[in-house]
């Protein structure tokens, strides 16, 4: 669970920002999404192969 505390004199606002921060860093959402929606295996399988072209492609011009 992700907890933030408010320090002394400290805007609630500023302690928002925060937690918000805290959030997206520690991927709950990202992790929630990938449980609730399934895909298929050779799915995943495919848009794992693209993402890896694409890293290549991107990489591979550098040389």
């Amino acid at each position: 669970m992700i907890g933030v505390t408010l320090q002394s004199n400290e805007n609630i606002d500023r302690a928002l920002r925060r937690f918000k921060k805290k959030y997206e860093r520690s991927g709950i959402l990202r992790e929630f999404k990938k449980r609730t929606a399934y895909s298929k295996p050779s799915i995943e399988k495919r848009l794992a192969r693209a993402k890896a072209s694409r890293r290549h492609r991107s990489y591979g011009n550098s040389y």
